[in-house]
């Protein structure tokens, strides 16, 4: 049954009251756990040193007992304490340990100031726990990329999360082309991105990981494969969550860099605290513009005094992109009323040339796509929100998205930029166009988190993601005006539970996805299928999972999480792209059932030495599984294939040594293959078993860095040496059974170097880089064999002041 056909069961928002008020009884009757509860209260404060700098990572805890928290980025902490006579201890490396009895009766605010420690590093027997270390250690299967301490020489987010196991992003060219992110082999939209628990769709349609400034983020989480209900999207293979910058003092941060391809790049962030009030001012600005004029090598150009044509080296000549990011924000944090209350504008545009089809053999040269974007969002945040243990969040954004297409020329280009006249357009090779698309989204999040006790809690989450898809031309005379709706809900509950002074850790969620489609386009019906489904229509699916993790000993933890998951068409997917995608009404929704099973640990034969290993296997039983697939040489369309499966098993290996050294390996393969016997006429399907085609099925990347403190004896400097390889198998293009043996479509094996240095001073106020990716110009292909870039250099200056 497709998307749009309604279940007779489920037709009206009364369901979705009914739905919405069962999960809520739950809620109430799960939460009278807590009246047998110990008495609660909120600890809370900040930790600075001696100039009354923030000291993140400091661990502050009752003694001989699993109540604490580590500090923030901005030295803030904050954790669950049963009232009494306590003794409060505060640790962190470099620095005293302070231990404080404190008789405990209500909620308090706790401030400490750390004396920094005059013995070195290795008299130092205490052990602070990473961003990575705390999400690892979850019940899911789960990494945190940190961004601050490489964001002098890095590029792009897209670099960094490219690094991790698991993972890998295929681009469609170079920069502001399309990019496929894909967590252990489930990929597109399949995957989910946010910014601090929030669709990044929020900032704007033409926002992603490619172009979101560097400063501005923290650390990077990736989810694989099973997502917390808390998050609130309908993500079958996995989540990106991007989280910001939270940190309490005033400062300013600046990057300027240029690069090859005529590649340039700025961005700057800052924050205004009026100590006092509250008051806070957060302005960010990035902008990015590239001519993406590298050359495409090997490609067929016609030579006339031989009279063929003939592999040559051209310089790509209408791939220029240009895009600009702004977003503002005002309100007051820590108050007595809010942690935060903010107001927001955010503003996004890009422009791109187009320069090649779904395949580098359609060469285009006149055709361009331009974005807009305009949005107003609001958010509230507040622990102990009228009662103790319970935290509240809300979010609400509404988003102006509007996308023009010019695609008016009847020319077929050349890679020489010689053409020849046609009778149909370039991008779609049908009539000309200058196609308008707007998509106003309105998302709403509210997300309510109880502390139960020390060891349990309870969360309840609601998201709403409302999209339109008003189409238009100027051109096409013939065209029909048509506006489309999709909207979603996604109701989750979570119930967390630790064990044995935490020695254990538990969660079970369910989920509640409700699906609802206003469709009114009816061109090209041959090939969308919006005849053959029921244009109005609501659907309801249920998602449910569970997850464990258990510490053995520091040396080995192991972990397991499973989920039954459902994912909606995404927008590209269902309404296509207007470029080289058809929209395709009669997808229906994937199901999928998860499973991660996996172990970590570390080994610290000294305080300077450590050795962290994390190894897993994974499997996804997808149905209806959504795969792009041609329908021309100009364009594709998304396609369901029935039954699908997933199996490969990933591993990461790295060694440390006093911050100063650091090595890491990691691997990833994949058996990901059609599970669909016959085809729906019943006959034989000859790539039952086959690899899913155009997907790398084996990788891995290594990287090794050198932290040089102090270099050539220059106080409060810091040199940073950085080396990143990459290895990607060879894989088909198309069904490994279409074709002769010899004859067989690949891509093949890719190894790819790159490097960066960066050097730091004045207490990393200011950095200056230089990165080389590609260092031995290698021949780089990804989705449908499209060239990517050849050896390139970027250079990057940066300021932070606070």
């Amino acid at each position: 049954m497709a998307f749009c056909c309604p279940n007779p069961e489920f037709t009206s928002y009364p369901y979705f009251i009914m739905r919405l008020s069962f999960i809520l009884s739950l809620l109430i009757s799960l939460s009278f756990v807590s009246f047998s509860s110990e008495d609660r209260v909120t600890i809370s404060g900040t930790i600075r040193d001696e100039q009354g700098n923030p000291v993140a990572l400091a661990m502050v805890a009752i003694e001989n007992s699993s109540q604490g928290a580590f500090t923030d980025s901005s030295g803030s902490y904050s954790f669950q304490s049963a009232v009494g006579k306590q003794v409060l201890v505060v640790s962190v490396v470099g620095y005293n340990t302070i231990r404080k009895e404190v008789v405990i009766r209500r909620s308090e605010t706790l401030d400490f100031t750390l004396e920094e420690n005059a013995l070195s590093l290795e008299a130092v027997q205490v052990y602070s726990k990473s961003s990575a270390q705390q999400i690892r250690e979850k019940v899911y299967a789960a990494s945190s990329l940190n961004v601050q301490p490489i964001a002098a020489t890095l590029n792009s987010l897209n670099a960094l999360v490219d690094r991790a196991s698991g993972i890998r992003i295929r681009q469609d060219g170079g920069e502001g082309s399309n990019f496929n992110l894909s967590i252990n082999g489930l990929s597109g939209n399949a995957v989910r991105y946010f910014i601090d628990g929030v669709p990044i769709s929020s900032m704007g349609s033409g926002v992603s990981l490619a172009n979101l400034p560097v400063n501005l983020v923290e650390r990077v989480e990736v989810f694989k494969g099973v997502v917390p209900a808390e998050l609130g999207e309908d993500a079958l293979g996995g989540a990106v969550n991007v989280i910001t910058r939270r940190d309490r003092g005033n400062y300013v941060g600046a990057s300027v860099g240029a690069g090859s391809f005529h590649t340039y790049k700025a961005d700057m962030n800052a924050q205004y605290v009026h100590e006092r009030t509250g008051f806070t001012l957060r302005p960010v600005v990035g902008v990015t513009y590239s001519k993406n004029d590298y050359t495409m090598r090997d490609v067929e150009v016609w030579n006339e005094a031989v009279r063929r044509y003939i592999p040559s080296d051209m310089k790509r000549f209408h791939d220029g992109y240009r895009s600009a990011l702004a977003r503002f924000e005002a309100g007051f944090s820590n108050r007595t009323w809010a942690d935060e209350a903010f107001v927001g504008i955010t503003f996004s545009s890009d422009d791109k040339q187009l320069q090649t089809g779904q395949k580098q053999s359609i060469v285009i040269g006149q055709a361009v796509r331009s974005n807009e974007s305009l949005g107003l969002l609001a958010r509230y945040s507040k622990r102990n929100f009228l009662l103790n243990g319970l935290a509240f969040q809300l979010f609400f954004s509404h988003t102006t998205n509007h996308t023009v297409i010019t695609d008016t020329s009847y020319r077929a280009y050349a890679w020489d930029g010689s053409w020849s006249v046609t009778s149909f357009s370039e991008v779609t090779g049908r009539e000309r166009s200058i196609r308008h698309y707007k998509r106003p989204q309105t998302l709403v999040r509210a997300n309510f988190n109880y502390t139960i006790d020390t060891s349990s809690s309870l969360n309840l989450n609601y998201l709403l993601n409302a999209m339109g898809n008003r189409r238009y031309d100027d051109f096409d005379r013939q065209f029909i005006p048509t506006n489309d709706r999709l909207i979603k809900h996604v109701i989750g509950l979570s119930y967390n539970r630790s064990f044995w002074n935490n020695r254990f850790r538990s969660s079970i969620f369910v989920k509640d996805y409700i699906f609802q489609a206003d469709l009114k386009q009816q061109d090209l019906y041959w090939l969308t299928g919006i005849n053959d489904v029921e244009p109005s229509a609501t659907r309801n699916h249920l998602g449910a999972g569970a997850g464990g993790r258990f510490f053995f000993v520091r040396w080995l933890s192991l972990k397991a999480s499973y989920e039954r998951s459902v994912r909606l068409p995404g927008v590209r997917e269902f309404l296509g792209d207007g470029q080289t995608i058809y929209p395709n009404f009669k997808l229906n929704p994937e199901t999928a059932n998860n499973l991660n099973i996996g172990g970590f640990g570390e080994w610290r034969p000294s305080v300077s030495h450590v050795v962290q290993y994390e190894g897993g296997f994974f499997i996804r039983r997808v149905s209806n599984y959504i795969l792009r697939v041609p329908v021309s040489d100009r364009q594709s369309q998304f396609a369901n294939v029935a039954a699908a499966t997933v199996r490969g098993i990933e591993g990461e290996l790295s060694y440390e040594y006093a911050s100063a050294i650091r090595v890491a390996v990691n691997a990833t393969y994949l058996a990901e293959r059609n599970q669909n016997r016959t085809k729906t006429d019943g006959s034989i399907d000859i790539t039952y078993n086959n690899r899913m085609p155009n997907r790398p099925w084996f990788y891995a990347n290594a990287e090794m860095g050198w932290n040089i403190r102090q270099p050539l004896g220059l106080r409060a400097s810091n040199l940073r040496i950085d080396y990143v390889f990459r290895y990607i198998h060879w894989f088909y293009l198309t069904w490994e059974a279409y074709g002769n043996r010899t004859g067989k479509a690949t891509i093949p094996t890719q190894y790819v170097s790159d490097a960066a240095i960066s050097w730091s001073f004045v207490s990393n106020k200011y950095a200056m880089s230089l990165e080389c990716t590609n260092i031995f110009n290698q021949k780089l292909y990804d989705n449908y064999m499209l060239q990517n870039p050849g050896r390139a250099f970027f250079g990057k200056l940066r300021i932070f002041i606070n």
